[in-house]
């Protein structure tokens, strides 16, 4: 610890309608009671960060180191830490993710599978704890029900795609781009349709003969929400993640939410608690951690940034030109 005393780390300044990033000298952080120092070697980009919207950087607020979720090396621990020690390999959700050294709840600390590059293992604990949360803990998804990913070229409808094919579920996705579309039927994707409008509906009910989908992630927004709920089969459920559209509201069909005993519910870490966002680690990583050491999900990666190439990656993000995930990894160089 005594030779590591200032780091670089990204920083985000809300300025009217743009966010400004800034590459900043800083102290490197020491851990408390139940925390990880981790070395940072890779760190993976998720668009609800960047995106104003969501609230996670409100105008005024300040500026706040970035990054949410990371892979790499402990380097020290806290004193109440125990099962992890210094020199092992973990990926985790980890605030200020994107800089050299990170801070990580040892509750939210997963061991690293040998299999798996940085980047890839960065790309897990953010993306598939959620999809944990949408398709198992609240969405309830079993062998050979249907589910229907609106976004299914994002990081969260890539992962909640492999999950589910995991599962023994089948699946349709949605997307506005078939070059994004292809691809993901080599993972399994069992029907694709190319559209950004909401006019799915009756590709569902084909492929559905004519009962609906059991789950719907909603990774689009308000644009799509009625279609989704307009899919859903008896006892369907529908999980909202994302609003990439913009739009914040939809118009739901209250006699079909009655009559059809749909459950609607959103997933968030926004307002949870620590305690509240580590409870689910135990199950997952005995029902889902196993599946990437046996090769039966690899995370999908479309493209790897040198640590001091955040503004490009972010760029590259907002253009939406990417297929699964974006991850910053290996120096602050501006080669990777």
């Amino acid at each position: 610890m005594d030779a590591m005393k200032a780091m670089k780390s990204y920083w985000m300044q809300v300025a009217g309608d743009q966010a400004m990033l800034e590459l900043r000298d800083g102290p490197v952080p020491r851990p408390g009671g139940h925390q990880l120092l981790v070395r940072v070697r890779a760190a993976s980009l998720n668009r609800g960060e960047f995106i104003l919207s969501h609230g996670l950087h409100s105008k005024g607020s300040g500026a706040k180191a970035v990054g949410m979720e990371a892979a790499g090396e402990v380097v020290a621990v806290g004193a109440d830490v125990q099962g992890t020690k210094v020199s092992d390999k973990v990926m985790g959700r980890a605030p200020g993710a994107f800089a050299e050294f990170a801070l990580m709840d040892a509750r939210e600390a997963m061991p690293m599978p040998e299999a798996l590059s940085w980047a890839q293992a960065a790309s897990i604990p953010l993306a598939f704890l959620v999809v944990y949360d949408m398709l198992v803990l609240q969405g309830r998804l079993k062998k050979d029900e249907w589910l229907l990913v609106a976004g299914v070229s994002s990081g969260v409808g890539v992962a909640s795609l492999q999950l589910a094919k995991a599962l023994g579920a089948k699946v349709i996705g949605t997307s506005g781009s078939q070059a994004k579309l292809d691809p993901l039927k080599v993972l399994g994707l069992d029907v694709a349709w190319c559209s950004r409008l909401p006019n799915f509906y009756e590709a569902v009910m084909k492929a559905t003969g004519g009962q609906g989908v059991n789950l719907v992630v909603n990774a689009v927004g308000g644009s799509v929400f009625a279609e989704c709920v307009k899919s859903l089969a008896f006892e369907g459920r529908l999980a909202t993640v994302g609003y990439v559209d913009g739009k914040l509201q939809g118009t739901l069909d209250i006699e079909a939410l009655h009559a059809k005993r749909l459950t609607l519910f959103g997933v968030s870490n926004k307002l949870r608690s620590a305690d509240q966002k580590a409870q689910s680690l135990p199950a997952f990583k005995a029902d889902v951690l196993p599946l990437f050491g046996q090769g039966r999900i690899e995370p999908l990666v479309d493209k790897v940034f040198a640590f001091g190439q955040l503004a490009q990656a972010k760029a590259m993000m907002d253009a939406n030109q990417h297929l699964g995930k974006i991850v910053l990894a290996g120096s602050l160089d501006a080669s990777v």
